[in-house]
């Protein structure tokens, strides 16, 4: 593992918390650690009922779950707020899926 994929796992375990991510059908779930950068104030809109919000996760608590990649229409659970994945964008190190960045929106 290259030095740039061992900094980004050591970032999102030390400064993530827990969520979890259900698949859009709710057969599958799994439990993982997400680190979701603070956000700007270009993304805090008080009017808006649907925030956008983006964390970063590691494939390894996925691949341990047999979850497969997150796909668009699956659920994040961040503590008590439910957001709806728009996209997920695979984070590769070389050849290596190394972890996965989520785009969301809801927040209720």
């Amino acid at each position: 593992m290259s030095y740039r994929a061992d900094r980004r796992r050591r970032q999102i375990r030390s400064k993530g918390r827990p969520m979890r991510l259900v698949t859009a059908n709710k057969i599958k779930s799994v439990e993982l650690v997400g680190y979701a950068p603070p956000p700007t104030a270009a993304t805090i809109d008080a009017t808006l009922p649907v925030q956008s919000f983006i964390a970063q996760i590691l494939n390894d608590e996925l691949l341990a779950a047999g979850y497969g990649p997150p796909l668009k229409g699956d659920r994040l659970f961040d503590g008590v707020r439910e957001y709806t994945l728009t996209d997920a964008s695979p984070v590769y190190d070389g050849a290596d899926l190394c972890g996965w960045t989520l785009m969301t929106a809801g927040g209720t």
